[in-house]
């Protein structure tokens, strides 16, 4: 029984600050404390385009995905019975190479994306700056999440498929399904990866551009500038 009414308590407590918090933000205007509906807007633009100039940028780099265990694009389940029987079979080299490759390709990818992030930035309303604001720790990188997605798939896809024949990943892939088909008794495949690895491309941008906007919201030394120490000091 105590238990329950300790979670209720806790619970109602949540509430009301969470309801206060609110409270605050919606009457920042008449607060006096010289933080307007701009001025929040701006700081939530700041702190995106900061995650977009410091994490996104390091994706597009040579082994931006490959080398970055948060975000490194692994073969799906069905071919992973590949990778391995090409490893028991002595070629470890050719199977190392197929994954990189598939990194390679998002890499170049990802280099479409800034110009979609920066129109949607560019079009943060305080309305959707308020909810952002007094939401969860990744509450910006899903907003940007919902506005781009769509467009960013549409941009990736097709340079993905690209990038395949650019970094050589069309044959090398071509290669690796031949020598696997070619063992015996093992069941064949033939899958088509640039749609894999076109959503792994977007997962990862947007895992990297929540852990920037996690930082700025839970570590006051990460906000470098005026205007993010002013805005963020409101959800603390």
């Amino acid at each position: 029984m105590w238990i329950k009414k300790a979670f209720l308590f806790c619970s109602f407590f949540i509430f009301i600050s969470c309801a206060e918090l609110q409270q605050v933000v919606n009457t920042l205007p008449q607060t006096g404390i010289g933080i307007d509906n701009t001025t929040i807007a701006n700081g939530l633009k700041q702190a995106l385009d900061r995650g977009i100039d410091k994490q996104v940028a390091k994706l597009t780099q040579q082994d931006g995905f490959y080398k970055n265990q948060l975000v490194k694009i692994l073969l799906p389940q069905e071919l992973q019975k590949v990778d391995q029987t090409l490893r028991d079979i002595g070629l470890g080299s050719l199977a190392d190479e197929g994954l990189k490759v598939l990194n390679r390709a998002a890499e170049d990818a990802v280099k479409e994306a800034t110009p979609i992030f920066i129109d949607a930035v560019k079009n943060i309303t305080f309305a959707d700056a308020k909810n952002i604001l007094i939401g969860p720790d990744n509450a910006a990188t899903n907003y940007l999440e919902q506005r781009t997605n769509v467009a960013l798939y549409s941009k990736f896809n097709p340079v993905i498929k690209n990038s395949f024949s650019k970094v050589g990943a069309d044959k090398i892939w071509s290669n690796i399904i031949t020598r696997y088909n070619s063992v015996p008794f093992v069941t064949k495949v033939n899958t088509d990866l640039t749609d894999y690895v076109t959503k792994q491309a977007l997962e990862g941008v947007y895992k990297m551009i929540s852990i920037e906007e996690k930082d700025i919201r839970t570590n006051i030394s990460a906000r470098t500038t005026t205007l993010l120490r002013q805005v963020f000091a409101l959800q603390d």
